[in-house]
């Protein structure tokens, strides 16, 4: 485990310290793009996705080491768990979303929307009602690096939702240039949707049913500003963290930037785990780093 010392660049009081350690922990070294990150409280692990080595690495909380999780993974991109603790995953090279039964077996949730393949899921989250929504950016089609070269056979690259009873799969948000990561507020009436081509991140209205009003957006990069908008996560008092190239921003959920957590690598994706959902996971380029905070992450609905 490597020591780094890193800067917490707060903007704004209302984030003066959030950070418990001044030190980031390099837990894992040795991925060439490190995204997905989820936190499994029930065996206190995480599993995160090394997309271009086609295969998904598990660090073990009480011991510290880090082991393989599956490979071939299907070039897994982003990871969330549902409900009962099984794990969602949005696959590039099959262009699916799969759930992970507790006895290890692969259910497919979506591959096709009206017929047409997917482009490539990105990244998923899921709802108390058991919806599951997901981002299709084209990455995973674009070259073999992430995936398979192919044509898309979808017109543009849309946010989804799967129906939890039916399994229909519906067309949420179709303006994206991008979608990217995606996360709902604490009380789910907002979703959080990155356009990483547009270099900013839009907050929708969650209705009864599934659909969403409204889209404006929420907070965008300026200028030459390094990196764009990927993964996010919430903490439990409705500030929104994302990854922004090497670096976290954090938000006010009026959108005001509060802070910025300043990295030594490119990051992808975060996740908040450990007992008291105080410790931040971090994927970025080629390795798995953590960080403890005097915060807490956002519990889900159901947990809650």
């Amino acid at each position: 485990m490597d020591l780094i010392p890193v800067e917490f660049e707060a903007f704004d009081r209302r984030i003066a310290d959030v950070t418990g350690d001044r030190n980031l922990e390099r837990l894992h070294r040795g991925t060439r793009w490190a995204e997905g990150p989820v936190y499994v409280p029930a065996g206190r692990y995480l599993v995160w996705s090394d997309i271009p080595n086609d295969r998904m690495l598990r660090w073990d909380e009480l011991t510290g080491t880090v082991g393989p999780f599956r490979q071939p993974a299907g070039y897994v991109n982003g990871n969330t768990l549902d409900r009962e603790g099984r794990l969602i995953s949005c696959e590039h090279g099959a262009r699916r979303v799969t759930r992970t039964e507790h006895d290890g077996s692969v259910t497919v949730l979506a591959d096709r929307w009206r017929g047409k393949r997917l482009n490539s899921p990105n990244d998923a989250v899921v709802r108390s009602d058991g919806s599951v929504w997901f981002t299709d950016p084209p990455y995973g089609i674009l070259g073999d690096y992430e995936g398979h070269r192919a044509e898309p056979e979808i017109d543009g690259c849309h946010v989804y939702r799967i129906d939890p009873g039916s399994g229909e799969v519906s067309m949420v948000a179709g303006d994206f240039a991008r979608p990217n990561g995606l996360a709902f507020s604490p009380d789910e009436r907002l979703l959080y949707v990155a356009d990483t081509e547009r270099r900013h991140v839009r907050v929708f209205e969650v209705t009864r049913d599934g659909t969403l009003t409204g889209g404006k957006v929420f907070a965008e990069q300026q200028g030459d500003a390094d990196g764009s908008y990927d993964g996010m996560r919430l903490d439990d008092t409705g500030r929104l963290w994302a990854a922004v190239g090497r670096s976290i921003h954090a938000y006010h959920p009026d959108g005001t930037l509060l802070g910025r957590l300043h990295l030594p690598e490119s990051a992808s994706n975060l996740v908040f785990g450990g007992l008291k959902r105080n410790r931040v996971f971090i994927t970025a380029t080629t390795s798995l780093y953590s960080m403890m905070l005097s915060l807490r992450g956002a519990a889900p609905v159901w947990a809650t």
